[in-house]
């Protein structure tokens, strides 16, 4: 399943029905689950590991240095789950020595052309990063979140699950989740409604959630007390509690 003109490395490992494209490459340290198809002119550099049926379309990389002047070459990784699909032209790059030297990709996610992951990035599942969407490093993302065409996440920002961020938006502070954020840079807009239904939240878990973002954001409360009161409605409202909690751990400061 290999193609003769690919270069895979004598280290690398590939389950037994792996697919791997002319002119690919496949660097030393790589393992590559069953059920995977590299394409043509595609690299995967080193110490990458990819779960299985992941697609990694012709020209992406992964697995490529960090970019980041104080990287010296150490030993980083990147770790890559199921079922993803990397198209063409996306670059995703290793860990740096500042954090657990690891960046780290769940399953079920979507990275289209051009999109970009930077080192020590942290994604979950079912994430979408449209054409030219662009993390910096450091950045963290829950699942389901999703990024429009030409948005960019500023380096140690983190996205909470649900979220949607919209095309061209610039992301510089923390987004909770199930908001939509827009603008540069980016400012709160509304709740990610749309896609919260599509994802089977019933209709009153979508007023609970629009109640608490307008506690948060439309009510002109200082955070301490807008949290206080989204805490007390998390004990009757489980949907609400993700929303208390990403408030409570932000370390950037949020989105308004």
């Amino acid at each position: 399943m290999i193609d003769p003109r690919a270069i895979v490395s004598p280290d690398a490992r590939l389950a037994d029905d792996v697919e791997v494209g002319p002119f690919a490459i496949i660097g030393p340290g790589v393992e590559i689950g069953p059920g995977c198809v590299v394409g043509a002119h595609a690299i995967i550099e080193r110490d990458t590991k990819l779960g299985a049926r992941n697609r990694v379309h012709q020209f992406a990389s992964l697995g490529s240095a960090p970019q980041d002047k104080s990287y010296k070459g150490e030993p980083t990784r990147l770790e890559i789950g199921d079922d993803n699909v990397f198209r063409e032209f996306c670059t995703v790059n290793r860990g740096t020595t500042k954090e657990h030297g690891v960046t780290r990709i769940g399953s079920h996610n979507l990275f289209m052309s051009y999109s970009h992951v930077a080192h020590d990035c942290v994604i979950g599942d079912k994430v979408v990063l449209a054409n030219l969407a662009t993390l910096g490093g450091h950045v963290q993302l829950g699942d389901w979140v999703i990024m429009a065409g030409f948005s960019g996440i500023h380096q140690f920002c983190k996205v909470g699950a649900h979220a949607f961020i919209a095309n061209n938006a610039a992301v510089t502070r923390d987004v909770p989740p199930y908001v939509m954020a827009v603008g540069q840079p980016a400012t709160p807009h509304s709740v990610n409604a749309e896609g919260l239904k599509r994802r089977g939240f019933t209709p009153e878990n979508i007023r609970n959630i629009r109640s608490a973002f307008r506690t948060l954001y439309r009510e002109e409360r200082p955070l301490a007390e807008a949290l206080e009161t989204l805490r007390g409605n998390a004990a009757t409202q489980p949907e609400i509690a993700p929303f208390v909690e990403f408030i409570a751990a932000s370390s950037r400061s949020l989105v308004r």
